[in-house]
C-alpha cells in the first residue's frame, strides 16, 4: 500500500547542510534537531563524494528511523533506491515527478519543488506526495531562487490536496508572517543547523509553526 505523507509529518522539515558543522558531526547535529522536534529530514549535500554521501546517508537513515521520522534524499533517485530511503525530493530542473514515481514505485515518498499553481497541480497529478514551495523569503542557500508572492503560496495551498511546505529564508523571526497561507509546515536549513543550540532552536521553530498552522 502506498505510503502517504501526513500533514503532521511536514510541520518542521529539516534540510541538512555540512557548511554549519563547526567541528560537530552531521549525525550529531541531526540528532539534536530530532530531539528538538524536527518531523522530516532531507539529506541535501551537493559537495560530498559518492562513497561518503552513501555512508552518511545510511547512518542518518537509521537515526531518523529510530525517531520514526521520514528520511529522504535530495535529487538522486538512484541513491534513494540503493539506500532504501523513505523517498526523494526533486526540483523543476530534475527528473519529472511521474518518472520519479515510476522508478521509486508506489510505496516511497516523492516531494517536488513548485513555484506556480500549474507546476503544483502537475506534480500532484504525476504522483507527488508533497510540495516544497518557495523561496518565500530571500535565501542564501540558493542564489538563483527568486521570492514568490504570498498570494501565490496561498493559491498553491488552495489548489492541491497534498501537503505544502514553505521554504526559503525562513527564520524564527519572520515565519509568523506565513500564518494564514494554508501551509502544512516549513522547511529550513540555517534556522536549525546554523544555530549555536540546535535543539533549543528546533523546539522554538516547532512551537511557532504549530501556532501558525
Amino acid at each position: 500500500m502506498r505510503k502517504l505523507v501526513r500533514s503532521e509529518d511536514m510541520r518542521l522539515y529539516a534540510i541538512t547542510d555540512r557548511s554549519w558543522l563547526n567541528g560537530e558531526t552531521l549525525y550529531c547535529q541531526v540528532e539534536k534537531a530530532l530531539k528538538g522536534g524536527a518531523t522530516f529530514v532531507q539529506f541535501r549535500e551537493k559537495h560530498l563524494a559518492k562513497e561518503q554521501f552513501i555512508e552518511q546517508a545510511k547512518e542518518l537513515k537509521g537515526l531518523c528511523a529510530s525517531y520514526q521520522v521520514p528520511f529522504i534524499i535530495n535529487d538522486s533517485v538512484e541513491t534513494a533506491l540503493a539506500l532504501d530511503a523513505d523517498g526523494v525530493h526533486v526540483g523543476q530542473n530534475d527528473m519529472e515527478a511521474g518518472d520519479v514515481r515510476e522508478k521509486l514505485g508506489p510505496d516511497k515518498i516523492v516531494g517536488v519543488s513548485a513555484r506556480t499553481v500549474e507546476q503544483a497541480l502537475l506534480a500532484q497529478e504525476r504522483g507527488a506526495d508533497y510540495l516544497g514551495v518557495g523561496a518565500v523569503f530571500q535565501t542564501s542557500s540558493k542564489e538563483d531562487a527568486k521570492n514568490i508572492p504570498m498570494e501565490t503560496l496561498r493559491d498553491i495551498c488552495n489548489a492541491v490536496d497534498i501537503p505544502v511546505v514553505a521554504i526559503g529564508g525562513i527564520t524564527a523571526q519572520n515565519m509568523m508572517s506565513l500564518a494564514g497561507s494554508g501551509i502544512d509546515g516549513i522547511a529550513v536549513i540555517s534556522a536549525i543547523f546554523a544555530q549555536s543550540d540546535i535543539t533549543k532552536a528546533t523546539k522554538e521553530l516547532r512551537k511557532k509553526v504549530e501556532e501558525i498552522i
